[in-house]
């Protein structure tokens, strides 16, 4: 008697149920999981904004988030008002924070009056922080990041991320040593003009002693991740540049 386990049809129709039961496993996997990674993607975004204004568990030398429990609690504490600017027009929106940057990017398709511009008011020690996303590219993928200014765009914090840098190089720019260079670095020159933050390859302020020279010294052999960091600085920051000139003038 023939084997029917045998003939190329058996082996076809086994292929194909296969690839139903499990394609059929992973979008019910995905589908149950969406709720959790929307959730940690929401906490991970107020941890990003919280750890920029200076609420964090750093230690000596690392950077540490509050505690995944405890972010939407303190977020909001500290964040008293998320705003929105839309081609000059300021409105307040309690969900800006979750607005993606990438997207928001491509769909304004190189127009900035399009864009979607989020910002954060945050309050600690007697103090007002604004608090901006930004969104790069470095050497191979995508960076991004949160800074955090005073009225007079005078840096006050900063954070970093990206997707794919080279470890021990581009990747640094997550690191503690990289990101505290920003703080009290002025974002305008001295004529009240926007000049953003270069990370400068044989910056002559090593130790970061000057914070009116718009340059923070650059990460030894991360020249293009560094250059994207830089860019991004410029290209996002100076999109607000009218709101503070705004606050100034109220």
């Amino acid at each position: 008697m023939e084997n029917r386990t045998d003939k190329n049809s058996y082996t076809i129709l086994f292929a194909i149920a296969m690839v139903v039961i499990v394609g059929a496993l992973l979008a019910f996997t995905a589908s149950s999981l969406s709720p959790k990674i929307s959730e940690n993607m929401r906490i991970e975004k107020q941890q990003n904004i919280l750890y920029a204004m200076g609420v964090n568990n750093n230690d000596a030398g690392s950077a540490v988030f509050v505690d995944t429990k405890e972010a939407p609690e303190l977020f909001s504490k500290y964040i008293t008002k998320q705003e929105v600017i839309t081609n000059g027009n300021v409105s307040e929106d309690d969900q800006a924070y979750l607005i993606d940057l990438k997207k928001d990017k491509a769909a304004a398709g190189g127009d900035a009056a399009k864009r979607n511009l989020p910002l954060f008011i945050g309050e600690k020690d007697g103090k007002t922080f604004y608090i901006v996303p930004i969104y790069g590219k470095g050497l191979w993928d995508a960076i991004w990041g949160y800074v955090s200014m005073n009225e007079n765009m005078v840096i006050q914090g900063a954070y970093f991320d990206h997707k794919g840098e080279t470890p021990g190089l581009g990747a640094n720019i997550k690191e503690r040593f990289f990101m505290d260079d920003f703080i009290g670095e002025h974002l305008l020159d001295a004529n009240g003009n926007f000049k953003g933050v270069d990370v400068a390859k044989g910056n002559a302020d090593p130790t970061n002693e000057d914070k009116t020279d718009n340059e923070v010294d650059a990460i030894a052999g991360a020249t293009i991740t560094g250059n994207g960091v830089s860019a991004m600085i410029k290209s996002d920051l100076k999109l607000y540049k009218p709101y503070f000139d705004n606050l100034k003038n109220n």
